[in-house]
């Protein structure tokens, strides 16, 4: 026995959380983040967890991390220079896209550049049908006149996607050993390797995306599986996948598509997790940081999950946890634009140079320092003692914007919270107009650094009455790691009608994705444990463009119930449009199977509820609403399962801070967690 080791790698903290699997305790831990140096956050983590709770390499038994190598690679457009060779007569795939407005209520909004330019977009003679049958031969010698031209355009990469190659991908394979035979060196990426669906854009999009990052996050998980190795940890590096479940970090070298969004989908299963113990299964989380702030919703305590989530300006159609990001964060820097109004965001301060009151050299206001010249930090020491709060220079900060639109200090900190406020007000009602939900019904669960600290703000503005704070809301990305299963997913187009005649062939098919994620499962994770396999189908009403999937029961498939499989999709159709039409025929596009591989988690116990109310450590007096006010300041880490206490408050802790309203009050539930709620049935209702 010995530790298990979950690590998530922000913009400006890197966060650790270690659950030891003799006591079941876990131990937490953040530490700054070294952009420059990726890696060596780890590496320093690593030294910090044996330092302060005796944990040395050598008992680490398993290691998984959540990583924004990938994103950052595609949003700063930091990836290899790409030449993607097509069917001929379709080179326009990528500048035709979808021929959808990016924001239909902006006719001068513009669509990003194309991931690769046009002139660097080649043809190919070759042609499959959409029965994946053989029309054209592939001519090589357009192949080598494309690769001349991918040569001289200094290519460090060629994508490969044909047209209908979802059905066929020999002509694709047989172009890649083509450019192997005459150029070696040059990485060639299949588009029906990296995710063989339907739709040109759809493939050849996530194709490009898997192609631009993959040398570099394969080099950054190469730096890491060295340096856990050279630091003595025997486990094998996993790293969490945009699914929400973990691969080895081996395997994410050559299909990194998968870990695209490998951190944001792990605070969504710690959110999951805390989501079962805390008694509120319909939750929104909100995963705030230095830079941005994640929003994911929970039905039943289980993620949402979807395709198409962008990765910057670019979709991406691998299956993943259905998160959106908002430009907005702790870090987030406040500014006067050229009419002289306030701003905030979205440029960030991040690790380097950090916030003005972080003391690193930043000298640009954040929110953070806003929350700083209010009072609502600076007590304590932050990030486990990493930051020493420096209200000061908040101050200073601050003063340079409040100059210009003739606000004090004070009045200017709180112009900055409320703006970022609104602006997540803002993203976050297109979000809850998009999944149709009230946010009156849901719990709001905050995590992240600067979660607890700005959550109930959000919460009085959209209305919602509860807050859930974990116990340690900093870090719970890095336990959403380390809970989270092995996963993946496995896809197979077959265009049928669903009627007795397709039955076989589904089955067969079926069969055949079972048969490829067992393997992967047995010889690829090396997981001998549990595992369990999860069926849906995409599916549309013929004459639709486009399909749903839908889960399918086993059993259901086994014995050819069609009608079960159909009233499957019609429900389905029903939730999502508000109508169905059972009396018309169904076709089936995809046959989708995941495979789930259980990983052993953290089993914490319930604790017995004290009676009583909270003892307050300090008090401070805190901007709210214009005014000044006496304010409790509570230890976490003092508080008791049943404690309870009123707004205004704050609550410290060596990860995060909370900020507690007036009108609020919180208690402590067995599990440790924060529960806040607006007492005042305006907010409710």
């Amino acid at each position: 026995m010995g530790f298990r080791v979950g690590v998530d790698i922000g913009g400006t903290f890197t966060d650790f959380c270690a659950f030891d699997e003799d006591s079941l305790a876990i131990h937490t831990l953040k530490v700054p983040s070294t952009p420059e140096e990726p890696g060596a956050e780890v590496l320093m983590g690593l030294t910090e967890l044996q330092r302060r709770y005796g944990i040395e390499a050598r008992d680490i038994t398993y290691f998984t991390h959540g990583t924004t190598v990938g994103v950052n690679t595609v949003i700063q457009r930091k990836g290899v220079n790409l030449c993607l060779f097509t069917t001929e007569n379709f080179v326009d795939v990528l500048e035709l896209a979808r021929l959808k407005t990016p924001d239909p209520y902006d006719l001068h909004s513009m669509r990003p550049p194309p991931l690769v330019s046009k002139e660097r977009v080649l043809p190919i003679r070759e042609r499959m049908t959409s029965a994946g049958a053989t029309e054209t031969q592939v001519d090589e010698s357009s192949v080598l006149a494309a690769l001349a031209r991918a040569k001289h355009l200094r290519a460090e990469g060629i994508v490969l996607a044909f047209i209908n190659a979802y059905r066929n991908g020999a002509h694709e394979r047989q172009v890649k050993a083509i450019i192997a035979q005459h150029a070696p060196e040059l990485p060639v990426f299949c588009s029906s390797d990296v995710w063989s669906i339907i739709r040109e854009y759809e493939r050849t999009i996530t194709a490009c995306i898997h192609g631009y990052v993959q040398p570099r996050v394969s080099h950054y998980l190469g730096s890491l599986q060295t340096a856990l190795a050279n630091a003595g940890v025997p486990a094998e590096a996993m790293v969490t996948k945009s699914n929400g479940g973990v691969m080895s970090a081996e395997l994410g070298k050559t299909q990194c598509a998968q870990m695209i969004l490998s951190g944001t989908a792990s605070g969504v299963i710690g959110a999951s997790y805390i989501a079962a113990l805390s008694g509120y299964p319909d939750t929104m989380s909100l995963d705030i940081g230095g830079t941005s702030a994640d929003v994911a919703f929970l039905r039943d305590g289980q993620p949402q999950y979807g395709v198409g989530e962008l990765i910057g300006e670019y979709p991406i159609y691998i299956p993943s946890v259905a998160v959106t990001s908002i430009g907005a964060g702790g870090g987030s820097i406040a500014w006067v634009d050229e009419l002289g109004l306030l701003k905030v965001g979205p440029e960030s301060a991040g690790s380097t140079p950090g916030p003005a009151c972080y003391n690193k050299g930043g000298d640009r206001p954040t929110v953070t320092d806003a929350f700083a010249v209010l009072g609502f930090i600076g007590q304590h020491s932050l990030g486990y003692d990493a930051i020493e709060v420096d209200v000061d220079r908040a101050r200073t900060a601050i003063e340079t914007v409040a100059k210009p639109i003739g606000l004090d200090v004070e009045s200017t900190a709180q112009a900055i919270v409320d703006i970022a406020v609104s602006g997540m007000y803002m993203e976050v009602s297109k979000l809850i107009s998009r999944y149709g939900v009230d946010p009156r019904e849901l719990a709001m669960q905050a995590f992240g650094g600067a979660g607890p600290m700005m959550a109930s703000f959000l919460a009085r503005e959209l209305g919602m009455a509860d807050v859930v704070i974990p116990p340690t809301p900093g870090v719970l990305s890095a336990l959403g790691g380390l809970i989270a299963d092995i996963k993946n997913d496995f896809i197979s187009t077959v265009f049928l009608d669903l009627n007795p005649s397709s039955v076989q062939a589904m089955q067969d098919e079926f069969a055949a994705l079972v048969d490829k994620a067992t393997a992967w499962l047995r010889e690829e994770q090396g997981h001998s444990g549990q595992h369990h396999f999860l069926y849906s189908a995409d599916m549309r009403y013929r004459g639709q463009s486009f399909e749903l999937e839908s889960a399918i029961e086993p059993r259901a498939l086994e014995t050819g119930q069609l009608d079960a499989i159909a009233e499957a999709f019609h429900a389905e159709h029903e939730r999502v449009y508000e109508h169905a039409d059972r009396g018309a025929e169904v076709q089936v596009i995809n046959l989708r199977l995941v495979v789930v591989g259980t990983s052993v988690k953290p089993s914490i116990p319930a604790a017995a509820l004290e009676t009583g109310t909270a003892t307050a450590s300090d008090s401070v007096k805190v901007f709210i609403g214009g005014k000044a006010e006496n304010v409790q300041v509570y230890e976490r880490e003092r508080l008791r399962p049943g404690h309870s206490l009123r707004g205004p408050a704050i609550v410290a802790q060596p990860d995060t801070t909370t900020c507690i309203l007036p009108g609020m009050s919180a208690r402590v539930d067995a599990y440790g967690n924060l529960l806040l709620r607006f007492e005042d049935e305006a907010n409710s209702a």
